[in-house]
């Protein structure tokens, strides 16, 4: 069985078991969170959300709160100007490993 969620901007498929990579949530390690913006739940039969299915939720638990690798933006303007400047960003993540999926049936 798997879910497609979304969080942060971004859906993801998961299953129990996978680890994810997330834009930053609140939480310690260990502790569980609950995502319930659930838009596809497949398998034998699967279910469809218009735009989520109701009473669906994805359990997981933080692993740590990260940080991804820096991306260097360079900008150098062309000709008789002699500016540049280079820029480095790097996002703050929450690292999550998925638990399991409820559906309806389930709770």
């Amino acid at each position: 069985m798997f879910a497609v969620m979304k969080t942060g901007g971004k859906q993801y498929r998961v299953k129990p078991g996978d680890v994810l990579r997330v834009e930053k949530l609140p939480g310690e390690a260990g502790e569980v969170l609950r995502f319930d913006e659930v838009l596809m739940i497949g398998g034998d039969a699967p279910v469809i959300g218009t735009p989520r299915v109701s009473g669906a939720a994805v359990e997981a638990t933080v692993i740590d709160q990260i940080k991804a690798d820096k991306v260097i933006s360079f900008v150098k303007r062309r000709r008789k100007h002699s500016s540049q400047r280079t820029r480095g960003h790097r996002q703050n993540l929450t690292l999550v490993r998925i638990t399991g999926i409820v559906t309806d049936a389930a709770s």
